[in-house]
C-alpha cells in the first residue's frame, strides 16, 4: 500500500487547468471538499448528485471563485439509474466537453452495522449496487470519454475494511474489497493506454458517513474533508502519470 504525505506533497495552483473531472456524491463530505479544492486548482468540475436543489448550492459556491472555470451538474439517483441514464450522462458530457480527464468515485452508502446472519438481504442488494456496480457500470459508460484524453485517471473510493474484513462491517467492506479489485483489474487491462486506475482510502474524516458507524466519536479529534486532499489532487494530476493498479492512504 502507497501513501501520500500530505505534509511533503505540493503542488502548483493551477495543477489542474484545462481537466475536465466528474465527482460522483459531490454535494457533502469529501466530495464538496474536493469539487470546491479542484475548481480553485483550475479543473472544469462536473458536480453529481441527486438532488438539484443541493447541486445548485454548490454549483453557485464554485461559480464565486475566483478564475474557476464554471461547473456543471449531473443529476442522477445511482439508486434507481438504468442504462439510459448512463448514457445520457455520457451524451451530455461529450457534447458539452468531448473528453474525460477525471473520474472520481467518490458516492457511497454504509448500510447496516450487523452479523452475516442478521444482514437484511434487500440492504446488502443496495449496498453491493451502489458501493461497486455503479462504479463498474458508470466507469464502463464513460470510458470512450476517458480514452479520449491524453492524461486519463479514475479514482476509486477504499476503505480500511476493504482490505481487512472486520467483523460487523458487512456489505460495506465486501464492497470495498471488490472495489480494490475493480481498480486493479481496470489497471491491468489498461496498461498499454495513458488510462491509469487507483483507489483511495480516506481514512478517518468528519463527515456524516463516519458519524453514523461511529456515532460516540470525537468529531473533533478527525481531520476535516479539507485536510485529506492532497493524494485525490495528486492521481488527479500529471505528477501520477503512469501510476496505476496502487491503492493509497489519504492519511
Amino acid at each position: 500500500m502507497l501513501s501520500i504525505d500530505p505534509k511533503t506533497y505540493a503542488y502548483p495552483e493551477n495543477i489542474l487547468q484545462g481537466r475536465v473531472i466528474l465527482i460522483t456524491g459531490a454535494t457533502a463530505g469529501i466530495g464538496h471538499a474536493l469539487s470546491v479544492h479542484a475548481a480553485g486548482l483550475g479543473a472544469q468540475v462536473i458536480l453529481h448528485g441527486r438532488s438539484k436543489k443541493k447541486l445548485e448550492k454548490i454549483y453557485d459556491e464554485l461559480a464565486a471563485i475566483k478564475d474557476a472555470p464554471r461547473p456543471s451538474i449531473a443529476v442522477v439517483d445511482l439508486s434507481i439509474a438504468d442504462g439510459e441514464a448512463y448514457a445520457s450522462l455520457t451524451d451530455n458530457i461529450e457534447k458539452e466537453f468531448g473528453r474525460l480527464d477525471g473520474l472520481v468515485h467518490n458516492a457511497g452508502v454504509l448500510g447496516q452495522r450487523l452479523s452475516i446472519e442478521q444482514y437484511d438481504i434487500s440492504e446488502w442488494q443496495r449496498v453491493m449496487h451502489i458501493n461497486l456496480t455503479v462504479p463498474f457500470v458508470m466507469t464502463q459508460f464513460l470510458l470512450p470519454l476517458l480514452r479520449k484524453s491524453s492524461d486519463p485517471s479514475v479514482i476509486f473510493t477504499s476503505s480500511g475494511v476493504g482490505r481487512v474484513g472486520k467483523a460487523f462491517w458487512g456489505a460495506y467492506s465486501i464492497s470495498k474489497f471488490g472495489t480494490e479489485s475493480l481498480s486493479q483489474i481496470l489497471a491491468a487491462e489498461n496498461r498499454h493506454t495513458a488510462l491509469r486506475s487507483n483507489c483511495i482510502n480516506p481514512g478517518p474524516v468528519r463527515t456524516n458517513m463516519r458519524l453514523e458507524a461511529y456515532p460516540a466519536e470525537d468529531r473533533g479529534a478527525l481531520r476535516t474533508p479539507e485536510e485529506i486532499l492532497r493524494a485525490y489532487v495528486y492521481l488527479l494530476g500529471p505528477a501520477s502519470a503512469g501510476v496505476t493498479g496502487q491503492s493509497f492512504d489519504a492519511q
